[in-house]
């Protein structure tokens, strides 16, 4: 003897863990909880990426017009150094495999700490 969806028993149980969750959701969107990845002390990754570029540009517009953003990370205090940074890695396009590639690091608004070379072992 078969049984079908709505001649089981708690079939209503589903409907309802549906209605319970939307209401989390929407209470969880009330609530002003901050979002790890858009804090308000520091620009975005893709920002970053973008400001690195603008700023290599910057220095010389023919040398690094076929440079490209790789990598962007944010470096907490004392990964790298002692203040937090984008560490915004640039390379040729095509790749050179590092060996032509820079590192822009910038202070969480985005104003250059420096720019250097890959450290390589």
């Amino acid at each position: 003897m078969s049984r079908r969806f709505g001649s089981l028993p708690f079939w209503f149980l589903y409907p309802l863990w549906i209605c319970i969750c939307a209401l989390l959701f929407a209470a969880l969107q009330a609530v002003d909880v901050e979002d790890p990845s858009r804090r308000d002390d520091r620009i975005l990754s893709r920002e970053a990426g973008r400001i690195a570029l603008r700023i290599l540009r910057g220095r010389d517009a023919d040398r690094f017009a076929d440079y490209d953003v790789v990598n962007v990370a944010w470096a907490r205090p004392r990964e790298v150094a002692a203040d937090p940074r984008w560490i915004v890695l640039l390379d040729r396009n095509p790749r050179t495999g590092l060996e032509e590639a820079l590192v822009i690091e910038l202070e969480p608004r985005g104003e250059l700490i420096r720019i250097r070379e890959v450290f390589r072992e």
